[in-house]
């Protein structure tokens, strides 16, 4: 799985798909990072635009249908991927994946205003305990 980690929502929903025990293996990849090898015929700018899986067979999925790739093999999660097989339901999906695209920056700005006004708290608290 190639995600974001610079992106703050991409890192908590990483951390709940982390703690699950998947029925395959998963790996996690940080896209942004240097030493990430790209998939074939792939930029690491179209890797951080949307996110992607790329199955035991080597197929990179994109978007709606990377999810339900991914929501396939987490316990917990699986009843989603199943939904995504209704006829219509993936379409859906990723018309809803587009969208949330399309508010992405102003969430990130959001999620790192929130990320920040935590740590600021935090260490407000430890000098406090001191």
């Amino acid at each position: 799985m190639l995600y974001d980690g610079a992106y703050p929502l991409c890192r908590r929903e990483i951390g709940i798909y982390r703690g699950l025990q998947p029925n395959k293996p998963v790996c996690f990849a940080r896209s942004q990072r240097p030493a990430c090898p790209l998939p074939p015929g792939t930029t690491r700018e179209q890797l951080l635009a949307r996110f992607h899986v790329r199955d035991q067979n080597g197929h990179l999925r994109s978007g709606a249908q990377a999810f339900l790739a991914l929501w396939a093999a987490l316990p917990g999660w699986r009843w989603l991927a199943r939904a995504g097989s209704v006829p219509g339901a993936a379409w859906a999906m990723e018309r809803g994946y587009r969208l949330f695209l399309h508010f992405r920056p102003e969430l990130q700005r959001w999620a790192t205003r929130l990320d920040q006004s935590a740590a600021h708290r935090a260490d407000r608290h430890n000098n406090e305990s001191d």
